[in-house]
């Protein structure tokens, strides 16, 4: 008779979710996610352990990247399950001893979420048994102002992310939000937008009549002009 093997069932919330709610100890004090952060863009991403390698050179990416993100109106969370003094003196290394792609005296000043027991690690869903059962994979959860969990991508453990796209996303989806447009394939700011679709070849024409910064090449694919300066006006600080 076959033995059965159970297989430990993941729960991972999905794009259009409201953001699970939870209450965390950080390298800056307790906060309460995503409360705290109405209102607000924010990144809640993890990492597999302090004092590795590629998780030293995200955090100091990220860090470097921090006024920037902050400018789009974003904040960023981080999280292990490694304990808070874990936390402060893998941080304090960073800033001491590290010096990688001319970033160096690395202060990470955004909150490194205390997660020993793995709870809100497995509230998103960042343990995957089949990659490692006690390591959180590099899942980065884009959340918007009203809650809203907007974009989720997952990393394996050995593949560094990339912190341009992560902040090319954030300014995406603030266009889109902000203009009722879509973004195509590679879209930076300043590029040309995707115009939802009209419905019918005869709504996209009537609908490009005295609009010049328009371009359909068929009903359902119609671009538009969106000038960069008009963009980064809406999405950053002013």
């Amino acid at each position: 008779m076959e033995e059965k093997v159970e297989q430990e069932v993941v729960s991972m919330p999905r794009i259009g979710d409201a953001a699970p709610e939870f209450t965390a100890i950080t390298t800056q004090g307790e906060i309460n996610f995503p409360k705290d952060y109405k209102g607000k863009w924010a990144i809640l991403f993890s990492h597999p352990a302090d004092f590795t390698p590629v998780c030293t050179s995200e955090f100091m990416t990220f860090a470097h990247m921090e006024k920037q993100f902050n400018e789009a109106k974003c904040e960023l969370i981080g999280l292990s399950i490694d304990g808070l003094y874990s936390h402060i003196a893998w941080l304090r290394t960073i800033k001491e001893k590290i010096e990688y792609k001319g970033m160096k005296d690395i202060e990470v000043t955004f909150p490194l979420i205390e997660d020993i027991k793995m709870d809100v690690a497995r509230k998103y869903g960042m343990i995957q048994p089949n990659e490692d059962s006690t390591k959180a994979v590099r899942a980065v959860f884009f959340i918007d102002p009203k809650g809203i969990i907007r974009t989720i991508i997952y990393y394996p453990l050995s593949l560094g992310r990339n912190f341009e796209e992560l902040y090319r996303v954030l300014i995406a989806l603030q266009t889109a939000d902000e203009f009722g447009v879509a973004t195509p394939a590679d879209w930076q700011p300043g590029d040309d937008v995707i115009v939802p679709p009209a419905g019918s070849c005869g709504t996209a024409k009537e609908r490009m009549e005295g609009k010049e910064n328009m371009k359909c090449y068929d009903w359902f694919f119609c671009t538009k002009e969106l000038d960069k300066e008009e963009v980064l006006k809406k999405v950053l600080k002013q």
